[in-house]
């Protein structure tokens, strides 16, 4: 996500990092870079030159010549405009209503579904909502097949009226079925087609009409570059949306749409869909993304994935057993299951300062911990509860059970070892109390 960009705007730095004397030239020369790479990275000239002109007028206005560090007071005033191009603050989802209706659009795979199904799942997970899944693509029998599917796995029900081809009345009678059923959340999924059509647009826009929807997301797939930005330009005319929902950002985007669709439209990006489970959308937060492009990682929301995995009482539980040197595999496996829970190990990795770069030609399977797994459930439980048991011969028959070899077994229990004194060290040598240290990441949060 975004790595020519990051690597071209490093580049633009580098000329104000330079020994020799800083100048209006270099300046200007640095800015000259900074809106090759946002071209490059599909933003349109007008926006780009529109970006840089800010800039530059900072840069100079903020005695860039006269500053010590000129090329970090650069990346500030970068950093900066970034986030105000993409919205400045973050924006809510409106969720009040009895029940609230929100209503899915977009063109035919972009999304959508899968975004209905990850958005119901957030709503009940994180805000503690009922919502209802509504199918309203009736053109396409495998997009209502695919929600009931994706409804199962995140256990919110999916409403659908195989027989009726008629989505507004479909959409109207699931409001209903959601004020007899306890649902206070609606989420209708639309049909989308290949390309923007008249028939779509109306039809759409009847549906809008009819259910008066709280909140209207527009579905874009962030891989479509501009193409992205006019589609979101052409419904907003005519839905008037609320907000836009970018998907497919982990794959190989050069970024443009997700940098300026908030400019052209003037409407604020509100969710970012990373991945293809139920639990890969993010909330947008311009200024969190402004420091991944700029390669100052996202320390806040690994925090806050940690934190929605974090259980204050385990934590306690867990800092005792590390001080008395009781901490077993049981222990170390549940710790590789929360970690595992926050999402895809190479995105978190990429989370922290200067990371981002140093894994970009990494490969880090998501399954990375299959074989780590595999071993301690190849344990007997008086092993995985006290690892001084584990001699020679228990190894070796761990090593065949778990389709590993000694090396690798050996080496996981080295790395435990190694890891337990550690953190007693921390523990009970004036580190700070674990339970403390997340209480108070979570006064910050707030």
């Amino acid at each position: 996500m975004f790595e020519g960009l990051s690597d071209r705007l490093e580049r633009s730095f580098k000329i104000l990092k330079g020994h020799g004397r800083i100048t209006e030239i270099n300046v200007a020369e640095s800015v000259k870079e900074i809106r090759k790479a946002l071209i490059e990275a599909d933003v349109s000239y007008k926006i780009a030159k529109d970006f840089t002109s800010h800039v530059k007028e900072k840069a100079l206005g903020q005695n860039v010549l006269n500053a010590v560090k000129p090329g970090e007071l650069m990346v500030k005033i970068v950093h900066d405009e970034l986030a105000e191009l993409m919205g400045g603050e973050q924006v809510d989802i409106n969720i009040t209503g009895s029940p609230a209706v929100i209503l899915i659009a977009g063109l035919q795979g972009s999304g959508k579904t899968t975004f209905a199904a990850k958005l119901a799942n957030y709503l009940k997970s994180k805000k503690g909502k009922q919502p209802l899944l509504v199918a309203g693509d009736v053109y396409r029998p495998a997009a209502i097949d695919q929600l009931k599917v994706l409804g199962e796995q995140v256990g919110v029900e999916v409403y659908t009226e195989d027989e009726n081809k008629n989505p507004v009345q479909i959409a109207g009678n699931a409001i209903k079925y959601a004020k007899n059923n306890a649902k206070n959340i609606v989420i209708v999924d639309t049909a989308g087609r290949l390309a923007i059509d008249e028939e779509m647009m109306n039809e759409i826009s009847s549906i809008k009409e009819a259910i008066k929807p709280q909140e209207i997301l527009f579905v874009v797939d962030a891989m479509t570059g501009q193409d992205a930005v006019n589609t979101a330009r052409a419904f907003n005319e005519r839905l008037n949306f609320d907000g836009v929902v970018l998907t497919k950002l982990d794959g190989d985007t050069r970024g443009g749409a997700a940098l300026t669709i908030r400019t052209v439209v003037n409407k604020p990006i509100k969710f970012v869909g990373i991945g293809e489970k139920m639990d890969a959308l993010d909330l947008f937060h311009p200024s969190r993304m402004a420091d991944r492009i700029l390669g100052m990682g996202d320390i806040v929301t690994l925090v806050e994935k940690a934190q929605e995995q974090f259980d204050e009482e385990e934590a306690r539980r867990l800092q005792k057993k590390i001080a008395k040197n009781q901490f077993n595999f049981n222990d170390f496996l549940k710790q590789i299951q929360q970690i595992k829970k926050m999402g895809n190990i190479k995105d978190l990795m990429s989370m922290i300062p200067g990371m981002g770069k140093a894994l970009r030609d990494t490969d880090i399977d998501d399954d990375a911990f299959k074989s780590i797994e595999a071993i301690i459930y190849s344990m007997t439980p008086e092993e995985r509860d006290n690892p001084k048991l584990l001699n020679g011969s228990r190894r070796k028959r761990i090593a065949r059970g778990s389709g590993t070899d000694i090396q690798e077994v050996n080496r996981l229990i080295k790395q435990f070892g190694e890891t337990s004194k550690m953190m007693r060290a921390m523990t009970t040598g004036g580190g700070r109390n674990m339970a403390g240290a997340m209480k108070s990441a979570k006064r910050h949060r707030r």
